[in-house]
């Protein structure tokens, strides 16, 4: 169950003409199709849409605020796959800063731990509901420069799996790295995406 296989779901324009890219992150118990639907909403035209998809619909198996060893292999996995599609849009001859990332609640946690792993200049970065992975944050694991790279992190308060202070704790450490971040809190709603938070994205991240 913990180690991903490389089953990409592609859409939008194809990889070897368009000029950008973007990596889509499923949630967990949702698909590829669910996370690419959102194309009909999102500023995506002429982007090459790459969606993963997770073995049995899950990045890993427990909360993203669970230790990180009891999330392993299946974590490690995961960022393996998406540094293997960074690599395959590469070689298509797609810079890393014409690459955007977007996931939604599992997927959000999983786009932001690898970008803040691998902190360099990005078109952007779009975390529906989403934190940094771990019990506790290790900042040494965070390195690199986002060189002003917009990036966009939500929740609800409360939110069911993504606690504003994690969302806190995530902001704090993209600013440090150089990140240009714009948050939204929202009060009482439920775990979805709502349509200000498109509305955001599309004029803060894809416009």
């Amino acid at each position: 169950m913990y180690q991903h296989t490389k089953s990409v779901t592609t859409a939008g324009a194809d990889l070897n003409t368009a000029k950008k890219a973007i990596i889509m992150l499923h949630g967990r118990g949702a698909a590829p199709r669910d996370i690419i639907s959102l194309q009909r909403y999102l500023n995506l035209e002429g982007v090459a849409i790459l969606a993963p998809e997770a073995t049995n619909n899950s990045w890993y198996p427990y909360s993203f605020t669970a230790p990180v060893s009891q999330n392993q292999p299946a974590l490690d996995s995961a960022l393996e796959i998406i540094d293997g599609i960074v690599n395959d849009i590469e070689a298509a001859g797609i810079s890393s800063e014409n690459i955007y990332f977007a996931g939604f609640s599992q997927g959000a946690c999983l786009t932001l731990e690898y970008t803040a792993r691998h902190a360099k200049k990005y078109a952007g970065i779009i975390a529906l509901t989403g934190g940094l992975v771990g019990q506790e944050l290790i900042e040494a694991n965070y390195t690199g420069d986002f060189a002003g790279t917009p990036v966009f992190i939500s929740t609800g308060d409360p939110d069911p799996h993504v606690p504003v202070s994690r969302v806190n704790e995530s902001i704090a450490i993209f600013e440090k790295l150089n990140a240009k971040v714009t948050s939204a809190i929202y009060p009482g709603r439920p775990h979805t995406i709502s349509g200000e938070e498109i509305e955001i994205v599309n004029k803060e991240i894809l416009g």
